[in-house]
């Protein structure tokens, strides 16, 4: 009993261990890959893929009013015996009114210019749908490259930070030893112990920092809030200086630009406007085809004039609307003039805006090349300054103030790097070369 009692608990726990396994879901990610798994699991990427079908099904639904359409019907009489009379001659003649069935198949079509002219509509706006899917794509991989760079450079933040740490916790260790034999004053080491709780709360401070990043990057992968994500692609990589600097000499070609493609087809849906405007001039063409078969179910055949078979076509023109065609139509021109000067308004603005995005990068470059070498500079001075301390050549306050700047080179590095990620994926997206 007891063998049996032990095996049922290590079943029941080795299920729940692989529940949680199960439960826990465990990412080792490059760039490439995060970007990727959020372009599958990413919730808004989820709806513009439902859109560009969405899109796909109302063409289909425009396409189908120029189908014909079909139906089928069937008819049953029954006079329940009563029986028709006729004199002719001074002679009576009946005729039974037998129960009777009949069986009809219709098919008809009507077409118009505007149903034409609407299709074409919705080609374009499928088109759209997709351009604004890609759209969103670019984004959300932007997105999850920022967050994903954040996520490193804040890592490497505490890890600078850490070292820091350790070094200004043995200077203050060393201090108190030397204040309790004397050779030392109590106010210094009491700055440093100051400063050791000042480093530490900007740890922890960045360590919090970092976790809400972490599940930022989770809700954008869309993957489970709950999972451990590790990062392998290197910040160098990501950086790419050179590349960066290879971007300032990249050629604008706005066709390729989304924003520009999508503003094509709003002008294109103007003037197919125009075009609609001018289908209710033109005539509607209908045409139909009919088959009929009726069936007597008594013991004679009754009369019967229904054909079997009937084909009819007419045509519909309509001539005098009180001028609202005519209305109709210039409201469209002018639509289209108006979507035309928009449209060159907003490629002044992309090309305004491409020259400025190339002058963002190249400051940001320039900002990094100098917060970069200020950050070695300022680790230097600290591990000199630490240096002297423990020989007496240096006082606390120095320990404090090169400690502080570490702190100050930090927060710069870390905003000069995003700078540049920033500015460098804003070109990215405007020239579409992701």
């Amino acid at each position: 009993m007891k063998l049996k009692r032990l095996t049922l608990a290590l079943i029941v726990a080795s299920l729940g261990l692989s529940a949680t396994a199960q439960q826990t879901q465990s990412l080792r990610l490059t760039l490439d890959e995060a970007q990727q798994y959020a372009v599958e699991h990413n919730a808004t990427m989820k709806n513009a893929d439902l859109d560009v079908k969405k899109a796909e099904l109302d063409r289909w639904k425009t396409l189908s009013s120029m189908l014909p359409t079909v139906k089928a019907g069937f008819d049953y009489q029954n006079m329940l015996g009563y029986e028709m009379h006729m004199g002719m001659g001074g002679t009576s003649i009946s005729i039974p009114l037998n129960p009777s069935g009949s069986f009809s198949i219709t098919a008809a079509v009507a077409l118009t210019g505007s149903q034409i002219v609407g299709t074409m509509l919705q080609n374009i706006a499928m088109e759209m749908t997709d351009i604004t899917r890609q759209q969103t794509e670019q984004s959300t991989r932007s997105q999850v490259k920022n967050i994903y760079v954040s996520i490193l450079i804040m890592e490497e933040t505490v890890g600078l930070l850490d070292s820091s740490l350790a070094n200004l916790e043995r200077l203050a260790t060393t201090s108190q030893e030397a204040v309790n034999v004397g050779a030392a004053e109590q106010v210094d080491a009491d700055k440093l112990q100051v400063q050791v709780a000042t480093l530490r709360s900007s740890i922890n401070a960045t360590n919090r920092s970092l976790q809400m990043l972490r599940n930022s990057l989770l809700i954008q992968l869309g993957a489970d809030v709950n999972a451990t994500i590790e990062l392998t692609t290197p910040v160098e990589q990501i950086l790419n200086v050179d590349g960066a600097l290879a971007f300032l000499n990249e050629s604008f070609e706005i066709e390729k630009n989304y924003n520009y493609q999508l503003l094509e087809k709003n002008e294109e849906i103007a003037r197919k406007n125009v075009n609609m405007a001018w289908m209710d001039f033109l005539p509607t063409l209908s045409a139909y085809y009919q088959y009929s078969a009726k069936t007597y179910f008594g013991k004679e055949e009754g009369m019967n004039m229904t054909p079997p078979n009937m084909v009819g076509i007419s045509i519909s023109w309509p001539l005098v609307t009180s001028g609202t065609r005519y209305a109709n139509i210039k409201s469209a021109r002018i639509a289209l003039q108006e979507t035309q000067n928009s449209k060159k308004q907003a490629e002044d603005g992309l090309l305004v805006q491409y020259n400025q995005l190339r002058y963002d990068l190249a400051s940001a470059l320039e900002t990094y090349d100098i917060q970069h070498r200020n950050l070695e500079v300022t680790q230097r001075v600290f591990a000199n300054v630490s240096e002297k301390y423990k020989y007496g050549r240096a006082s606390s306050l120095e320990v404090t103030t090169s400690s502080n700047d570490i702190i100050a080179a930090q927060n710069s590095y870390i905003q000069a790097v995003m700078n540049v990620i920033s500015a460098q994926t804003a070109l990215e997206n405007l020239l579409n070369k992701q």
